[in-house]
């Protein structure tokens, strides 16, 4: 698939040109003091299920606290193929849901079902994080939470992790503002790695990953009043999530800035490692730019990165339509199998 790189992109801010009310769009409020109102009615969420309904559940749930401080919890996965559980230990996902940083919710429905066909079809337990939101919380606070989640993670004295998954074959994986999430995380656990024995972390996956920049790339000015990712609501969700006073060139937005010289050490870490990066998305997502500039500048610095863009589609389109998540399922399970 042919996609322009963000050393053509524009500085044209496109602003004339959006049409979408990025409040109406999200429906919420902005609260005076800073604060958003989320209409809870609008993103349905799903129970966990942690007993099996009839011996052929496929996959159980079940929600356990991680920091009560902070409102911080996992929605553990477990594939469930007969009435006694398999002894063999599957491989680990620690998940992070999508939202712009400002929405939805490990029980989301949406997400819910996502990890219920991540832990069927791939054989694996899913762990999902929820995680604070902005803009009550901005950055960092949700990369806190994330690497947070690994620490607890290792020593959590679950019977589901500790029978059933394999810390050694551990993957970061997130969707959309998760996959920012995961990348981050990545980041952080890469340089404190050996603190989080016996978890070892074999690669991250990006699944359409939520990035920015000050500048707009084609694929944003092309796709600018989207049905699924307007720029305006980018906009607002970047606005929002940031911390107070920095630009969309600030390193948790736009990792790429000055040609991602910032990442050439992580990117050594990460092969000293021996860590893999699938970096997955679509050409009718806005973000698709600099999803593959990303990917190309990891590959050019040394990293082992898989790239899986296909045509078409829109940003998050697996999640948002279960029924086109075949692929995406082919690719993971190669990735999962060669790391």
């Amino acid at each position: 698939m042919k996609c322009s790189v963000l050393n053509t992109m524009s500085t044209e801010t496109a602003s004339s040109n959006l049409t979408v009310n990025p409040l109406e769009h999200l429906q919420v409020t902005l609260n005076p003091d800073g604060t958003l109102n989320r209409d809870r009615r609008i993103i349905p969420v799903t129970s966990a299920a942690p007993n099996p309904t009839s011996p052929t559940s496929p996959v159980l749930s079940k929600d356990l606290p991680i920091n009560p401080s902070h409102n911080t919890w996992a929605r553990i996965f477990l594939p469930h193929r007969s009435p006694s559980f398999s002894e063999e230990k599957l491989p680990l996902i620690v998940y992070y849901h999508g939202g712009g940083f400002i929405l939805c919710s490990a029980a989301s429905t949406l997400f819910h079902e996502f990890c219920v066909t991540l832990a069927r079809e791939l054989s694996a337990v899913v762990v999902s994080v929820e995680y604070r939101l902005a803009p009550e919380h901005r950055l960092p606070a949700a990369y806190d939470d994330a690497v947070e989640a690994l620490h607890w993670v290792k020593t959590a004295r679950d019977e589901w992790l500790a029978g059933h998954a394999d810390l050694s074959a551990c993957y970061l994986m997130g969707t959309s503002s998760g996959g920012n999430l995961a990348f981050h995380a990545g980041l952080r656990a890469s340089a404190s790695h050996g603190d989080l024995k016996p978890l070892k972390i074999r690669g991250l996956i990006l699944h359409h990953p939520y990035f920015g920049g000050t500048q707009r790339t084609p694929s944003e000015l092309r796709l600018a009043n989207d049905l699924s990712l307007p720029l305006a609501v980018n906009d607002f969700m970047w606005e929002l999530s940031l911390p107070l006073g920095a630009t969309r060139d600030h390193a948790y937005c736009n990792p790429t800035v000055d040609g991602g010289s910032k990442l050439s050490d992580w990117v050594d870490k990460m092969r000293s490692l021996g860590w893999r990066l699938l970096v997955t998305g679509c050409d009718g997502d806005p973000l698709i730019d600099r999803q593959v500039a990303l990917a190309q500048i990891l590959q050019e610095k040394g990293a082992i990165v898989v790239r899986d863009f296909r045509e078409g589609g829109h940003h998050g389109i697996e999640v948002t339509e279960p029924d086109k998540s075949k692929p995406l399922v082919q690719t993971l399970k190669a990735f999962l199998s060669t790391t």
